[in-house]
């Protein structure tokens, strides 16, 4: 399989490997950038410009396992966010994480990009998701309802970014001062614009509605910021499980919490996307580092 899959999908500076667990994922190491993306869940598990740091953050105890997600890097929640509201049997965050993917194309762009296109089906959903590992790395995910639906099908997405960080406690995120959000730490209660950039001191989780905005995580520590920017998304989820909700993971090191926060594009809650048959929807992440 291996085999095959260089031999049609191998690139300059791309090429696939048995990765951990025997997981099968491309590897990218360009001028431009380093990079690696599972086949399961069609996972973004590093990137990083040439010259910076890792800028995506992975458990050391993440699962590398058939049907078990990957903690880290960037896993995509679909068809919903969370628990499944109707079934709590379903797995948390959707099938999506938990499938294998197919390649469908890579490309070398004339800009030095490198670009890899997979897919999967899931239900009435076709799903494709296009990344671009370079200078910056830019992840569309597109839904389109098949025409033989019957129905209106409503869903929910979200690129669950993790990003490295040099101590959460430290680290502001700016551009979310205007928006209202669900405080789910909380009783899930409605609070309102906060008016000042989010500052963690303790466990958050929290959906931002109606938002539209760029993020920009700025890290003193590092003296590094980064920014991220959306199209086709109306809110953005803001996580990081602290030190209590660490200890009952078992896919997250105890005192891993401190070197990461979750900044997700998402359509969550009241977000959620409804298409008709043959309508598509595409949700746009893109991940730049500010110096």
């Amino acid at each position: 399989m291996l085999r095959e899959m260089n031999q049609n999908f191998a690139r300059p500076g791309l090429s696939f490997e048995t990765g951990n667990g025997g997981l099968t994922r491309a590897v990218i190491s360009t001028p431009l950038a380093n990079g690696e993306i599972y086949l399961q869940g069609a996972h973004v598990a590093a990137w990083n410009p040439v010259g910076e740091e890792p800028v995506l953050w992975l458990s050391k105890q993440s699962h590398f396992s058939p049907g078990k997600p990957i903690r880290g890097g960037v896993p995509i929640c679909f068809p919903w966010f969370g628990p499944n509201a109707e079934d709590a049997t379903q797995p948390a965050h959707g099938f999506a994480r938990l499938i294998e993917w197919q390649v469908i194309a890579t490309r070398t762009k004339a800009d030095g990009i490198t670009e890899i296109e997979l897919g999967t089906t899931i239900g009435t959903f076709k799903l494709t998701y296009g990344v671009e590992f370079g200078s910056v790395l830019k992840m569309t995910l597109r839904t389109e309802v098949s025409t033989q639906s019957t129905e209106d099908q409503v869903f929910e997405d979200a690129l669950h970014t993790y990003l490295a960080v040099s101590d959460v406690r430290s680290v502001l995120i700016k551009g979310l001062e205007a928006a209202s959000y669900i405080d789910k730490v909380d009783q899930a209660l409605l609070r309102p614009p906060s008016g000042s950039p989010i500052h963690f001191s303790g466990e958050t989780d929290r959906i931002y509605l109606e938002t539209i905005s760029d993020c920009v995580l700025v890290d003193s520590g590092i003296q590094r910021s980064i920014r991220i920017s959306k199209s086709g998304s109306m809110s953005t989820v803001i996580w990081n499980p602290w030190i209590e909700k660490s200890k009952r993971m078992p896919d997250f090191g105890d005192d891993e919490w401190a070197q990461m926060a979750c900044v997700e594009t998402t359509n969550v809650a009241g977000n959620r996307i409804k298409l008709l048959p043959g309508e598509s929807h595409s949700t746009t992440a893109t991940i730049s580092v500010v110096t």
